[in-house]
């Protein structure tokens, strides 16, 4: 019994605590790994990266062009948490959800193309973030491609393009839903784009805007690759909602 419990006691040493509280300021690694290929987590099970920064190499970020999974650092299934990790600046694709997934306490260093694509079907599913941070990012931060809703909060973004887009040309295309809480950005052109056609909405609440730029931009979206068409800017109530956001004092 004594035994059982002393190895019980040792796997909870391994696991990192979580800081999910907004953080301004990007942590230091305690270690760098670097993965051929990227790493999968299976379906319901959580993996803790212990505040290392996972990285690809060879890299396999090329700027803007659309990569896929192949290019990612981590691969969630359904159900997955990822907690603890840094993402280096040498991929492409930073972390794919194939369903609804968790990432707690995560940071990337050096957004290349997308930070995290979020691919869940489900209309009722939610995937979430937690604390963390990224920056950098010259497209996106946040890309959600499949359906359901993204809840970020207590997230800081810092120097990028949009924190979130609802995919405007998928070949598939969902209603789409997005929460934004406690949320500070410094240096954004767009917290979040949404596509009012599909019935998208989008809520920033109690956050903190920087450095100019727009809380929403809003679009009529397709579904045969072209680029959609902007169709307005800023909280109207409708497809986007901002309910307590500062500008100054935050």
């Amino acid at each position: 019994m004594h035994s059982h419990l002393f190895v019980l006691l040792a796997s909870t040493a391994l696991v990192t605590a979580q800081n999910t509280n907004l953080q301004t300021v990007f942590p230091v690694a305690t270690a760098t790994t670097h993965l051929a290929a990227a790493r999968t987590i299976a379906a319901g099970q959580t993996f803790d990266g212990g505040m290392k920064q996972w990285d690809r190499n060879p890299s396999t970020c090329n700027q803007q062009a659309e990569g896929g999974e192949k290019d990612a650092v981590f691969i969630l299934q359904d159900g997955a948490t990822l907690n603890n990790v840094i993402v280096g600046p040498n991929n492409g694709e930073g972390i794919h959800c194939k369903g609804k997934c968790t990432l707690n306490n995560i940071w990337w260093t050096d957004v290349c193309e997308d930070a995290a694509t979020f691919k869940q079907t489900s209309s009722s599913s939610t995937s979430y973030v937690n604390g963390g941070g990224a920056r950098h990012a010259s497209d996106k931060i946040f890309q959600h491609n499949g359906g359901g809703t993204l809840s970020v909060k207590n997230f800081y973004a810092y120097n990028s393009g949009k924190l979130y887009r609802s995919c405007g040309n998928c070949g598939t295309q969902y209603a789409r839903h997005s929460t934004f809480t406690n949320v500070k950005v410094e240096n954004i052109k767009v917290i979040a784009g949404v596509n009012a056609n599909y019935g998208d909405t989008t809520v920033i609440r109690n956050s903190c805007v920087k450095g100019g730029g727009n809380i929403c931009e809003i679009f009529n979206g397709n579904n045969g690759g072209k680029e959609p068409s902007k169709i307005g800017s800023g909280p109207e109530g409708r497809s986007c909602v901002a309910e307590g956001v500062r500008t100054s004092g935050c």
